[in-house]
């Protein structure tokens, strides 16, 4: 009797003890997919916790998740419960991919996943059934880039438009997401529209009816010649898809799928200006201006102050050249100008005007003409150099002093004036002369000194010659050094265009990426913020500091399309400054 007491509850124990058991694991729907594929990720637990940190997902991006399901069910008096983070992958390469641990905190201990791993193939086909959720995703929604002149001259202006074509079969809604975002590098660029309410348009897509809208259009000028690639942008959309199941009403029950689309790849034909009636005074502007000099006043007297302003107006890269400079008589002060910019980016270019104005003092009693000046640019339509100069202008400066003679040189109309003796007082008319020591130099200590030092440096610059020659020879140090040095320029050059939102955050992405060119040796094509995380992980850099490069290089890719505050470009400056610091000081 006492020994079947004993086992009853021994098996009260253990069941005890089994239903506290805690179960957490994950759970793929695919252990191989192709790279064009998607893969679901549950990561499971039989009892509730706090604080799911899930795995990085490195070699795939997130398209969808995560998602929470919970499930509490009770039969035959016995409860189950299930709580399930979900998550969709799209993976980003080929090969053996890992997906690593997950953890949470469940009654005050920390459970954590098994590293599962999964097999990425190349593409695979896809189903062509009608009834298959992903092809009808695939067949419905196109993201197309419309370029508005594949074959431009060097810095005019094209346009890129990117349009979101959506068949009538199936519906999105704009919960659309980013995956990657053009970089323009050998463009000058700046967005005309962004993300906001967008307007649905009715049109054609290889001959059938489609709705579409436009994202967004870009307006670029190259600056470079030759084949540019513009990258692609690229999109992970959710698409409700028709299915064949039926809802109570008999209505077709609707399926959520999420899809990658991307515009592709687009080549630019930049072609070089013409040689040929290039003007000696071009300073590369581009496209149809006028050209204007003008003064507020042109009769003054000596040491009142005029206002002269050069002004160039049109349509073109306003923007991306100098205006004229001025040449005026050595009678008349000039200052320096206020440069004053009314351009507007228009989805055809820059319209608009620039502007320098001088603030003019004359000296001297007189008139002082005012030359013309001249002002060449290239005109892409006629594909010709053209030529606009201004008017000359007289001032004529009625009271003050008059001109001395060696002014007249700089103004043939000044009058010539007796000049009082005493302006000449601070001339010294009779000389202090000394002899000089008449020591024999030869064989005196001077002469042997520097006979001798010849000689004593020989060997100095043979040692130096020598050390020159090594760090010539040392390609991957020079490559190194010119990066860090590109690098800290970049970074400079973001300072002082803090004005300028999108200059700014092309100089300071650049300079982060020149930056780790020299630390991790690794060419601009390579870089990825994954392989940016593990190089700095294996150069001991702390995942703190690696969190904080990689937030701030996503901060120069989005912010340059989205309104940002000095307050938020000085922040990042500085968070630039001191990541590299901080790296410098951890990296091993």
């Amino acid at each position: 009797m006492k020994q079947f007491s004993f086992l009853i509850l021994l098996c009260m124990f253990l069941g005890v003890t089994a239903q506290a058991q805690v179960t957490f694991e994950t759970k793929l729907s695919k252990k191989k997919l192709g790279l064009n594929e998607r893969l679901r990720v549950d990561f499971e637990m039989n009892q509730d916790g706090d604080n799911f940190n899930p795995p990085s997902f490195e070699g795939f991006q997130v398209v969808g998740g995560p998602n929470q399901a919970i499930s509490n069910s009770y039969f035959n008096g016995k409860r189950t419960y299930s709580k399930t983070y979900s998550y969709f992958l799209a993976p980003s390469s080929m090969g053996t991919k890992t997906i690593g641990q997950a953890s949470i905190d469940i009654d005050g201990k920390t459970y954590k996943t098994a590293p599962v791993t999964v097999n990425v193939t190349k593409a695979v086909k896809l189903s062509k059934d009608g009834s298959n959720a992903e092809y009808l995703a695939d067949e419905n929604v196109h993201l197309v880039a419309e370029v508005s002149n594949a074959n431009p001259f060097l810095s005019e202006a094209i346009t890129v438009t990117y349009k979101l074509y959506v068949s009538h079969e199936v519906s999105i809604t704009s919960n659309w997401r980013e995956i990657s975002t053009p970089k323009y590098a050998d463009f000058w660029s700046q967005n005309i529209n962004t993300q906001g309410n967008y307007k649905v348009y009715e049109g054609k897509y290889q001959g059938e009816d489609y709705r579409y809208v436009i994202l967004r259009s870009t307006v670029l000028y190259p600056q470079k010649t030759g084949e540019l690639d513009i990258e692609p942008l690229t999109l992970d959309i959710p698409i409700d898809v028709r299915s064949n199941k039926r809802d109570l009403f008999g209505r077709p029950r609707m399926v959520r799928v999420n899809k990658t689309v991307s515009a592709g790849n687009r080549t630019i034909n930049v072609k070089p200006l013409p040689v040929q009636g290039k003007p000696d005074d071009f300073a590369g502007a581009v496209g149809d201006f006028e050209f204007r000099v003008q003064t507020n006043r042109t009769a003054l007297d000596a040491n009142e102050a005029l206002a002269l302003t050069t002004k160039i107006s049109g349509k073109g890269n306003l923007k991306l050249f100098d205006l004229p400079s001025l040449k005026l008589p050595s009678a008349l002060e000039v200052y320096e100008p206020e440069r004053e910019n009314q351009v507007t980016v228009q989805t055809d270019g820059m319209r608009g005007s620039i502007a320098e104005t001088y603030t003019v003092v004359p000296q001297y009693k007189g008139n002082y003409p005012i030359r013309p000046i001249s002002f060449s640019y290239f005109n892409p339509k006629t594909e010709r150099y053209e030529t606009v100069s201004s008017e000359e202008i007289i001032i004529n400066v009625e009271n003050g002093p008059v001109a001395t003679a060696e002014n007249t040189e700089n103004n043939a109309l000044a009058v010539e004036n007796n000049l009082d003796n005493a302006q000449f007082k601070f001339i010294q008319l009779e000389g202090n002369l000394e002899p000089i020591d008449s020591t024999t130099f030869f064989k005196s200590k001077l002469f042997w000194t520097l006979l001798g030092a010849p000689m004593l440096l020989i060997p100095l610059v043979i040692l130096a010659g020598r050390k020159h020659r090594e760090r010539m020879a040392d390609v991957e140090g020079n490559k190194l050094r010119k990066a860090d040095r590109l690098a800290k320029k970049y970074l400079g050059d973001a300072r002082k265009n803090m004005k300028d939102r999108v200059v700014f955050y092309e100089s300071l992405e650049r300079a982060l990426h020149n930056y780790l060119k020299a630390k991790l040796n690794i060419e601009t094509s390579d870089f990825s913020k994954d392989k940016i995380s593990a190089l700095l992980a294996e150069k001991q850099v702390a995942q703190a500091t690696i969190s904080e490069f990689i937030a701030l290089l996503k901060s120069c890719e989005y912010a340059r399309y989205t309104p940002t505050s000095d307050v938020a470009m000085q922040q990042d400056y500085e968070k630039a400054a001191q990541v590299i610091s901080t790296i410098d000081k951890q990296i091993q």
